[in-house]
């Protein structure tokens, strides 16, 4: 699926239509359409964004071409206004001096930005615990919440919203709460629906 697809698929999910409708606007099959969905749990997936501190394809463009014409490391960082070991650590992790690619080297930033990051339910090992002891009991993951507020108002990294648990559940990629715990919530769905 195009990107420009799944950009209306999320739009038209937030707005609340049903899968069959936002299959026949965008033009593709109704499983297409239920995989994207149940891959992301129903959440419209982040926005990726470059970090303000990352290098960018010119400055990258500025180092190979500074490369080539042989000057040093120190003189590139100077005309970009960087530290100079930013600029040997970004020439040693793409292939050094004879072999560095803006465009390659770019492309690599990029995906390696994209490791997932831990939610606090992966971090906190007795929070996880407390977590899935409650929504096993068939506690909602608003109660859950609400009653680590109240049981531990002193104790932040025991406090965990209702989002990040309904998250940890439908996001198959966090693997953090056992898919068994989804047959204890209410809705029994299989994803999040839509809340706009």
């Amino acid at each position: 699926m195009a990107d420009a697809q799944k950009t209306e698929l999320w739009h038209r999910w937030r707005k609340g239509e049903p899968i069959h409708e936002i299959s026949r606007a965008i033009g593709e099959r109704r499983t297409a359409i239920y995989t994207v969905l149940y891959r992301h749990g129903g959440f419209t997936p982040p926005e990726r964004k470059r970090s303000s501190r990352a290098l960018t394809l010119v400055e990258r463009e500025e180092i190979s071409r500074g490369l080539s014409a042989g000057h040093s490391i120190r003189a590139i960082a100077r005309s970009l206004q960087r530290s100079p070991s930013t600029i040997s650590r970004e020439i040693g992790r793409n292939g050094g001096r004879h072999r560095y690619r803006a465009m390659q080297a770019d492309t690599h930033a990029w995906e390696r930005a994209r490791r997932p990051k831990l939610c606090r339910l992966a971090q906190n090992g007795k929070l996880r615990v407390l977590v899935a002891h409650k929504l096993a009991l068939d506690w909602s993951p608003e109660q859950v919440s609400g009653w680590l507020k109240r049981t531990y108002p002193d104790d932040e990294t025991l406090h965990v919203s209702h989002e990040t648990i309904y998250k940890s559940i439908f996001i198959k990629a966090r693997g953090v709460l056992k898919k068994e715990l989804q047959k204890h919530l209410r809705t029994r769905r299989c994803f999040r629906q839509s809340h706009e």
